[in-house]
């Protein structure tokens, strides 16, 4: 590990590539993150829609609506 530090220190021309790559994975793992989460927040708004039509507090058209407004927005 420390030749491989002493080898990153002593060549500067790496510098630069090594900055570009670093900050296009990190780029990618981020948005790989926020893409999951948008997924999960939308799996959980089905659920709960499901769960107020099968409680009767919600007809299956309105539910039905409420999904169908979340696609034209591109919520989904």
């Amino acid at each position: 590990m420390e030749n491989l530090i002493h080898t990153f220190i002593n060549n500067e021309d790496i510098y630069l590539p090594t900055l570009i790559a670093s900050a296009i994975v990190l780029i990618v793992v981020v948005k790989a993150f926020a893409r999951m989460a948008t997924g999960i927040a939308g799996e959980r708004t089905r659920r709960e829609i499901a769960a107020y039509i099968a409680e009767g507090s919600m007809t299956p058209e309105q539910g039905e609506r409420l999904l169908a407004a979340g696609k034209r927005r591109g919520c989904n």
